[in-house]
């Protein structure tokens, strides 16, 4: 998905101040390559590097930056295997109670009154690895920040999502042997510096957005 409101926003501040000298946060697109044999695809995730490696046997198919789970929740360490995979799928713990014009955010557990109806946060491209753990589309953040899933940025969650299946092993630890090589001084999106989307955006269809480019390649 290629993103035009950093480049607009430049644009505009030209406009406004005539200032030629700017700085556009550089796209964030990771490149991913289908598998050959998909059965030979295993995904290692180092949660000290902050990064998810993709691989068919040694060869990489997807590296990508992740954002991992807080001290309080933290993500489960580990060997697992994709469990699920729900395109279009919304969370059952945390999100939003909406009623007519009025959207708070709260846990499913915290209903704030009659006629309110939860509506889960948006978590595109989900690849689930244990009961309600998994990968999916969300702010990157440099430092702990999730409920113990693992986010991808949206370049790279789809990507993801087509590489793997069903039965995918899954390996998390602290480091991987991938860090010192494929993962040291990757590139790494800035996406969390964003503002929040509006809460009636948030609860929409419209969040769920499709880029067919955001699609696997061929491998050379």
């Amino acid at each position: 998905m290629k993103h035009i409101l950093p480049i607009l926003l430049a644009a505009a501040a030209i406009a406004l101040t005539g200032c030629e000298t700017i700085n556009v946060r550089p796209v964030y697109d990771p490149v991913g390559y289908k598998p050959k044999n998909p059965s030979n695809v295993r995904v290692k995730v180092s949660l000290e590097n902050r990064m998810v490696y993709v691989l068919e046997g040694d060869k990489p198919l997807l590296v990508a930056a992740t954002a991992i789970g807080t001290p309080a929740k933290p993500t489960p360490r580990g060997s697992f295997r994709v469990i699920e995979k729900i395109e279009n799928k919304r969370s059952g713990s945390y999100g939003f109670w909406v009623k007519g014009d009025s959207i708070i955010a709260a846990t499913s557990g915290q209903r704030p009154g009659g006629g309110y109806r939860y509506i889960g946060f948006p978590m595109q491209y989900w690849v689930g690895f244990s009961p309600g753990y998994g990968f999916h589309v969300g702010s990157v953040w440099p430092t702990p920040r999730t409920h113990g899933c693992l986010r991808l940025h949206e370049n790279a969650a789809r990507e993801f999502f087509e590489i793997v299946r069903i039965g995918t092993p899954v390996s998390i630890a602290q480091t991987q042997p991938e860090d010192a090589t494929l993962g040291k001084n990757p590139p790494r999106p800035q996406d969390y510096n964003d503002p929040d989307p509006p809460k009636a955006f948030t609860i929409s269809s419209a969040v769920f957005k499709k880029d067919p480019n955001d699609i696997p390649r061929d491998q050379p």
